[in-house]
């Protein structure tokens, strides 16, 4: 009987992975779905701008499942580990999973040297931040983006297409950029500091609402095979 009583628990701890990157692209595609048909955009309202943050977060949360899919912490099952994180990643601006898997890997094995394609030495933010997209953004991409736009604005709202699909891409790409990479890799690191990687004060929240604890950043180059979610424990 006790084996039995743990049995559930069990399972939804080894799929816990699996149910948090369901969650995430799910809450992303509700949402959207729902700014697109059901939201009437008000300008001078602040809901209409809270409603971007949210969304910009949930495509920061697409990345970010995706980023754990290349770690292989979503699922144990590597097919299924990767059919999702190819999934987040082509939700995301149609981000391409097998471009960013060995350039994300590349960067965990030469950080912050010439190697490295989310570095650049300048240190400029946006000399970086430009070096940096252009180093993930391709040609087909943006063709996929100008094609899409054009589709959904034939179904839906203009304005909203543009405020919370095209825009909150836009925002989480600067999100990304700023909290996980320019901000923990700036700057001299002291030579012990085999990571070359920053990381901000310990706050919790603000390191979930800022970029899924990814300010935490050191402690990821750490502890590579860490999720997201349990990211914040490394920290204490």
């Amino acid at each position: 009987m006790a084996v039995a009583a743990t049995a559930p628990s069990t399972f939804w701890k080894k799929h816990l992975g699996v149910t948090i990157a369901l969650g995430i692209i799910l809450a992303w595609g509700a949402c959207l779905y729902l700014l697109l048909t059901a939201y009437t955009i008000s300008w001078t309202s602040p809901l209409t701008w809270l409603l971007v943050l949210v969304q910009t977060h949930l495509y920061t949360g697409l990345f970010i499942t995706a980023h754990d899919a290349m770690h292989g912490v979503v699922s144990s099952h590597k097919k299924l580990n990767t059919a999702i994180g190819w999934l987040a990643a082509l939700l995301f601006a149609y981000n391409w999973y097998p471009r960013l898997f060995p350039r994300h890997h590349q960067h965990h094995r030469h950080v912050a040297t010439e190697e490295d394609p989310d570095y650049h030495p300048s240190g400029n933010f946006f000399r970086w931040y430009l070096s940096f997209l252009g180093n993930y953004i391709t040609i087909w991409q943006l063709v996929a983006m100008a094609i899409t736009y054009n589709l959904l604005i034939l179904v839906f709202p203009q304005p909203n297409v543009i405020l919370y699909w095209m825009v909150p891409s836009i925002l989480a790409t600067c999100q990304l950029f700023y909290f996980g990479t320019y901000l923990p890799h700036m700057g001299e690191h002291a030579p012990d500091n085999r990571h070359k990687s920053g990381s901000q004060p310990k706050n919790h929240l603000w390191a979930f609402i800022s970029c899924y604890f990814f300010g935490y950043h050191w402690e990821h180059h750490n502890y590579p095979g860490t999720p997201w979610w349990q990211l914040w424990k490394k920290k204490a």
